[in-house]
């Protein structure tokens, strides 16, 4: 008979599971990349006013705030509390011709297919005494500098991968057959100025193309690196881009922040009529983009957040926090944070009916408090 394990009796070594996702910081030299770098992360890193100041990739971890978590926390008289995080990569200045080696282009390129998004910052602001690469302030132009640079990588990587798989293509097999079919519309994307993601691939060759690691594949943010008029209590600079994904941000207001206590900070926030932080912004953003959700494990011990994929099933969710959980999984019991704060606990949870059982079918939603049962 198999022993049934629960979350609760098994979570603190499990910790050093957690998986972080990472974003990537782009964008043309003295656009202010690492100076929203330091201000989100907390770290201090060269900023400096010349092309290259950042050569190897920085990277921070930056844990995800969540009221929720905290809540639940203090519900449980947790001994630990333990957010999630994202990973934040400062990656240096791209410039034209990157994807020929200029600059430090394919250091750049090397750096950048290593990561989960990509967060473009674009320089929306003016200020003489800060050098810009191609001489004057022009957020469509860099945007399309930094867009022509990744598709012209991928068009040579793609050509390569195109001339390899046809080969075996030529035999009839199927996998490569639908391989080369894929790479071909990718092909045609980047010749046309697309990037890799606007292609749209049905289950089939998603199967089969999932090697097939492009830079444009990946989801992007764009942060417009704006000025904060403090007598005006408004962004100085309107925006001049027409992307949906893009978030107006102080980069230099921001690191300002950073130096401050939560409570100085909310306080100052409040000030000047900013409903919420950059790193807030962005995080919301990202978890948005990259179709993420959070789900808690709280109790005495420890109390968690984890994140996992928009549509996950109950088992997949369970192998975020360790691959016996999914592969043993029995069941799941589950709230939604909320509700069992309001019903003051477990106890009183179950007391209300409040308190469900779900199987392998169940798609875990974001907020929900789940206590996972797995046979070892």
């Amino acid at each position: 008979m198999s022993t049934v394990l629960s979350l609760t009796s098994q979570v603190s070594f499990l910790t050093s599971f957690t998986m972080s996702f990472q974003i990537g910081i782009v964008g043309l030299p003295n656009v202010g990349k690492s100076t929203l770098f330091n201000a989100i992360t907390k770290s201090k890193v060269e900023a400096a006013n010349y092309p290259f100041a950042t050569i190897d990739p920085n990277v921070g971890v930056v844990a995800v705030p969540d009221e929720r978590l905290e809540k639940l926390a203090q519900l449980e008289n947790s001994e630990k509390v333990v957010p999630t995080t994202i990973e934040f990569v400062d990656i240096a200045g791209l410039v034209s011709g990157a994807h020929k080696g200029e600059g430090l282009g394919n250091q750049f390129l090397s750096h950048i297919r290593e990561v989960d998004a990509i967060m473009e910052v674009v320089r929306v602001f003016e200020n003489n005494d800060i050098i810009h690469v191609n001489g004057n302030v022009d957020p469509v132009r860099d945007m399309e500098t930094i867009a022509i640079e990744l598709q012209l990588a991928d068009l040579q990587n793609v050509e390569k991968r195109i001339e390899s798989v046809s080969k075996q293509a030529k035999s009839g097999d199927r996998e490569f057959v639908i391989k080369k079919a894929v790479l071909e519309k990718y092909k045609a994307a980047l010749e046309a100025g697309q990037m890799a993601n606007t292609v749209e691939l049905n289950d089939e060759e998603k199967a089969n193309s999932k090697d097939v690691q492009l830079l444009t594949q990946k989801p992007f943010l764009y942060i417009e690196n704006s000025q904060f008029d403090l007598n005006k209590k408004a962004f100085a600079h309107a925006s001049r881009l027409t992307t949906q994904d893009s978030i107006i941000i102080d980069a230099q207001l921001e690191s300002e922040l950073s130096e401050l206590t939560d409570e100085e900070r909310a306080e100052y926030l409040q000030e000047l009529g900013i409903p919420e932080s950059g790193l807030d912004k962005i995080i919301h953003a990202a978890y948005k983009t990259l179709g993420l959700i959070t789900f808690i494990t709280a109790g005495p011990k420890e109390s968690k957040a984890w994140t996992c994929t928009a549509g996950s099933k109950a088992p997949q969710a369970a192998g975020k926090i360790h691959t016996d959980f999914e592969k043993g999984f029995i069941r799941a019991e589950v709230i939604q944070w909320d509700k069992l704060l309001e019903a003051n606990g477990y106890v009183g949870a179950k007391e209300k009916g409040w308190l469900r059982v779900e199987g392998k079918e169940y798609i875990v939603q974001d907020g929900d408090v789940v206590h996972f049962r797995f046979a070892p």
